[in-house]
């Protein structure tokens, strides 16, 4: 038996929902069209699949660093991806990551477990074990582990949210039993088209997204759920945006006033005007929007202003 709220190790006798591998198969149609005809751009520097844990390609990481700063430690950006907890992986996400890095960045982009074979809180127990490995391999790959910055979409920037809130809380952490490597510091975070409010979207409405990562709506009563009553004023500054035509759009300003009152510094844009219908839910990934190429422009501007040392 599984106990609930806890990572769930592959079975093979266990069957992944029909909806779930026709959303799959939509997304990544998708996402194969969004990404037609791009090349990966000459000036990047790559290491690829590179394992961070026990789990196999679920957990495989990618580097990216630009090739004219080579021999020079980095500030690091660590993108946590998109998908609603049961969908994607780095390499949907790697022209955007090796874009990110242009900017002056190492980049790491992971693959975490997914649901509904992996459930809350896999991913986060994943993250942690990227930090850890930088921590480990900061040396050999120049990684400023001191000049951390974390970027995620839709359930992944919830899970950037939460994890920030893990970073800067210990009593928090506890709760999982996560210790954070030292040394490590966590500097900045943005959040893109996210969901922030666990709670009531565990129990609400259409809810099965939801109930393959959390399991059941029992799990709206455990504490590790409440993200935003382990929020402090050490959460990291924040740059938090949404399009016009996201479908999570109302979600991104009620957090970002929520985290203005309890003192952290934050940014929060909603790019673009309804008229605009390519600007919709995770539209900064297209990298060949120039209003994504703006928004990402502002992401690593605003992470450039918090490096220490600069």
């Amino acid at each position: 038996m599984v106990k609930k709220g806890t990572s769930k190790k592959p079975d093979t006798q266990e069957k992944i929902p029909a909806r779930v591998t026709m959303t799959r198969k939509l997304w990544a149609m998708s996402d194969a069209k969004r990404d037609a005809g791009l090349t990966e751009p000459e000036d990047i520097e790559k290491f690829r699949d590179i394992s961070y844990g026990p789990y196999g390609e679920e957990n495989l990481l990618d580097v990216y660093r630009p090739v004219k700063e080579a021999g020079k430690t980095l500030p690091v950006i660590v993108n946590v991806h998109g998908g609603g907890y049961f969908y994607g992986d780095k390499e949907l996400y790697r022209f955007y990551a090796m874009r990110l890095s242009q900017f002056g960045f190492a980049v790491v982009n992971f693959n975490y477990r997914l649901a509904p074979l992996n459930q809350f809180p896999a991913p986060l127990a994943d993250t942690l074990a990227v930090f850890k490995w930088i921590s480990a391999n900061a040396r050999k790959y120049k990684l400023d582990k001191t000049n951390l910055f974390m970027v995620g979409d839709s359930a992944g920037a919830q899970l950037v949210s939460q994890f920030a809130a893990i970073c800067t809380n210990k009593a928090y952490a506890k709760l999982f039993g996560f210790m954070m490597p030292r040394g490590v510091i966590l500097r900045g975070i943005s959040l893109a088209c996210g969901l922030y409010e666990l709670r009531s979207k565990i129990t609400g409405p259409h809810n099965e997204m939801m109930l393959d990562y959390f399991g059941d709506e029992s799990m709206a009563q455990d504490p590790r759920t409440e993200v935003s009553a382990y929020i402090t004023a050490d959460y990291p500054p924040t740059y938090i945006f949404s399009a016009a035509n996201d479908s999570l759009r109302e979600e991104c300003r009620p957090f970002a006033s929520f985290l203005r009152k309890k003192g952290i510094s934050v940014q929060s844009r909603i790019y673009g005007k309804k008229e605009d219908h390519e600007v919709g839910h995770v539209f900064h990934v297209n990298i060949r929007l120039p209003i994504a190429e703006r928004c990402n422009k502002d992401q690593t501007t605003f992470f450039k202003r918090l490096v220490s040392g600069e």
